[in-house]
């Protein structure tokens, strides 16, 4: 992917870029007074894979209104500059790749042809920042200006021509849309209803199935409010227009308005988009809740406050360069994005917090969710009590879910993963016997015909041969992730003095090694393969047929049957190799290392993995990989490797993040390794590593304060020497997060070379440890 040249990237060399970016954080100048928001930018990710949306949005809000521009795009939106809007619509996701979701309720300002329904531009001017999004529609000279609260639009146009002031509302639009009748991963319209209510306002709804998770019909219902009256209208059903026709009832076909302000004095209209899953009255009550006035400077500021009090929970080096502040509080920003904050906007039931847009937690749950915690522990309380209500009223926590439905599973049933973490970090106003209830379904009941939806596919493998089949697709990280959800359910089994589960799931937490087949490539030996039903390793993998006669490859660790010989949701493997898949055991990466030879090979094998380009940053299953060397003794090669993967893969450009941010994971992952930290999700402590500042405070909501300092970081000095906590020599290369929430002060010295700290007391691992 080509990167756009930055301050951050320096040279094409990865180290020394890296080199260079510690000296730009010493000797940089910024106005430590400057808010925090300022330094988030949008932009960042919306080029390239990164699919990040571009528009404004409260913490989790519900309301992400935003330019859209190619209906298959995950945003809505494309950088190209040929690329003309269409309309701006009002819900959208980011970072997610498949399918595309929502794209709803489509407004355009416009001062063309009258009788078109077709309204676009090219465009130019175009600026984001936290809370707001603005662009000049080059086509009429047409000024659009966007800022949100959590479920209210407000947006600010100002007109070119005095005589042609006109607004479109497109209920029938949205992004996915095939011609193929249900089409796999594309949205479908089910129906469109808009009503004229007066001179200033109209609501109606869209009612669409399917996207990404090929999920049941969802509804978002709408009410517009304008500053000033429009004074003659054209509704339209099909491609039919009717002017001054009030109503356009839901008969299974597009419904829109055109809007014409032709006595109209001033150049500028405001317009109110209030959206609701409940109905157009509750819509209307959103606005008259959230925006009740006409000050969008107010909204603007009050959006940006709600995102300055997040973003000051953690606070890095006032002398941190522009472009360093950037990386850090965009990413912050982009982990906020989702899942989306429904609460009283569920239309299936009514008790207690809500959440939808999991997009998914094989993604999140690696490190997005446990910086939530850290920054916003009461927020991540709710998300997993929504979860709980998911379960309590559809029978399955999600392990995806948009649209109020659930799906798609990816691997394993990963709530359990986010509940553990709850659970070990003593997160408070959870019942978690009631979620201990919800995991032990998904590992004792099989979901059946819904695979894809919730639950274990191929539990049944799993239960009684210990590793799921080649008789079910993803079979290799289906038995890998279930073995990790298999410890979770274990840990938490245990604090609830379930010690008949506890035994049963700590022992299941090793059916990995199941798998194992101990074969060499590329000088290692031992990597999880495919296995029939009968024991049998599957040596070769049927790829096609061509006149009744078979081809086959041979099944390697390198070896990928997607999407060449399957579909790419039908290999061994969801999106990676045995290769990266091989090193995804986080609760054991002792037994890992003995399997592979010991520390020697262990580090042999690392090296190949990352030397031979054979690690992908922007696959989760590899994201605690460069910490692995933590394992053998050696947190120095995790640092060294993770200052090579940023300085190479990330920047402050607009195509700054190497692959789908997937709801904040890339960005989260990013965060968590510049100040230092890295959690190993599902467990209580936090990988250390040399950080990128040289002091960073995390504000908690306990109003303890946790301060990192790195006393003589530079370029050379990258090298962690010693570690004190809270004035106490600290050997171990990892923290609890007990430490943390007490508050206090870690303290890293700096030199040139590596020294003995964190050899000696390893990382906890399931066979080494006392359980």
């Amino acid at each position: 992917m080509k990167e756009k040249l930055t301050t951050y990237k320096l040279t094409r060399h990865p180290v020394v870029r890296w080199l260079l970016a510690i000296n730009l954080i010493i000797t940089g100048t910024v106005n430590a007074n400057a808010q925090l928001h300022q330094y988030v930018d949008p932009f960042i990710g919306s080029e390239g894979d990164g699919h990040i949306f571009i528009g404004p949005s409260c913490p989790y809000g519900m309301v992400k209104p935003g330019p859209d521009n190619l209906k298959t795009s995950n945003s809505g939106y494309s950088p190209g500059a040929d690329k003309a809007i269409y309309g701006f619509s009002q819900v959208h996701v980011s970072g997610t790749g498949g399918g595309p979701k929502y794209g709803n309720i489509s407004v355009m300002p416009f001062s063309g042809n009258e009788d078109d329904i077709k309204q676009e531009s090219l465009r130019n001017n175009e600026v984001t920042h936290a809370g707001y999004y603005s662009v000049r529609l080059q086509k009429w000279n047409i000024k659009t200006e966007i800022t949100t609260s959590s479920k209210v639009a407000f947006y600010r146009f100002v007109f070119n021509d005095q005589n042609k002031k006109a607004i479109k509302i497109d209920a029938g639009e949205f992004l996915g849309e095939k011609p193929v009748p249900d089409a796999r991963e594309a949205q479908q319209f089910v129906g469109s209803e808009i009503e004229i209510v007066s001179d200033n306002e109209v609501k109606g709804y869209s009612r669409i199935r399917g996207g990404w998770n090929n999920g049941t019909a969802y509804t978002v219902y709408f009410h517009v409010i304008f500053s000033h009256p429009f004074n003659r209208f054209t509704t339209w059903k099909g491609v039919q227009l009717f002017a001054g026709k009030k109503i356009q009832f839901d008969e299974g076909k597009k419904t829109g308005a055109l809007l014409f302000f032709e006595a109209l004095q001033t150049d500028t209209i405001e317009m109110k988009i209030g959206i609701s899953y409940i109905s157009t009255l509750k819509a209307k009550q959103n606005i008259d809740v959230e925006i009740p006035h006409w000050r969008f400077e107010k909204t603007l500021q009050e959006t940006q406050a709600k995102w300055e009090e997040l973003l000051k929970k953690i606070e890095i080096d006032a002398d941190a360069s522009v472009e360093q502040k950037k990386l850090f509080y965009t990413a912050l920003y982009h982990t906020m994005l989702m899942p989306v904050d429904r609460t009283n906007e569920n239309p299936l039931w009514e008790n207690g917090p809500y959440y939808d847009d999991f997009y998914a937690v094989w993604d999140t749950y690696r490190c997005s969710h446990p910086l939530i915690t850290l920054i916003n522990e009461s927020r991540q309380v709710d998300i997993i009590n929504a979860l709980l209500q998911i379960y309590q009223h559809e029978g399955y926590m999600p392990d995806a879910r948009s649209g109020n439905c659930n799906g798609r599973t990816q691997g394993g049933s990963n709530a359990e993963v986010l509940i553990a973490d709850a659970f070990i970090k003593k997160l408070q106003g959870i019942n978690y016997s009631l979620a201990f209830d919800a995991m032990l379904k998904d590992a004792t009941i099989p979901p059946g015909g819904n695979e894809e939806k919730e639950g274990r596919g191929g539990l049944t493998d799993y239960n009684t041969l210990g590793y799921v089949s080649n008789s079910f697709v993803r079979a290799g990280n289906r038995t890998l992730e279930y073995a990790y959800d298999d410890y979770c359910l274990a840990m938490v089994a245990k604090g609830l003095n379930r010690m008949g589960e506890y035994r049963r799931f700590l022992h299941q937490a090793s059916n990995w090694q199941n798998l194992w087949r101990p074969i060499e490539d590329n000088g290692s030996k031992g990597f999880i393969m495919p296995k029939d039903a009968s024991g049998n390793w599957i040596d070769s993998i049927q790829c096609d047929v061509n006149n009744g006669r078979a081809s086959y490859i041979k099944y390697t660790p390198l070896a990928q049957d997607w999407p060449v010989c399957v579909c790419w949701w039908c290999g061994f493997f969801y999106e990676a190799s045995s290769w990266e898949y091989s090193l995804s055991v986080p609760h054991d990466v002792a037994a890992l290392i003995q399997r592979s030879g010991g520390a020697a090979d262990f580090e042999k094998r690392l090296n190949t993995l990352f030397d031979k380009d054979l690690y992908n940053v922007g696959n989760e299953p590899s994201f605690l990989t460069p910490n692995l060397y933590h394992w053998i003794g050696r947190p120095d090669l995790s640092s060294d490797r993770i200052r090579k993967i940023i300085a190479k893969n990330f920047n402050a450009s607009h195509s700054g993040i190497p692959g789908n941010d997937d709801s904040g994971a890339m960005s989260s992952w990013l965060a968590f390794h510049l100040v230092g930290l890295y959690p190993n999700a599902g467990q209580s402590y936090y990988l250390l590593n040399t950080p990128a500042f040289r002091q960073t405070i995390i504000h908690q909501e306990n109003g303890k304060d946790f301060i990192i300092k790195a006393n003589h970081l530079s370029g050379k000095n990258c090298y962690i020497q010693s570690v004190t906590l809270n004035g106490k020599a600290f050997q171990q290369s990892w923290i609890e997060h007990e430490d943390i929430i007490k508050g206090g002060e870690l303290v890293f010295e700096m030199g040139d070379k590596p020294l003995e700290w964190g050899t000696k007391i390893l990382p906890p691992s399931l066979s080494t440890d006392s359980f």
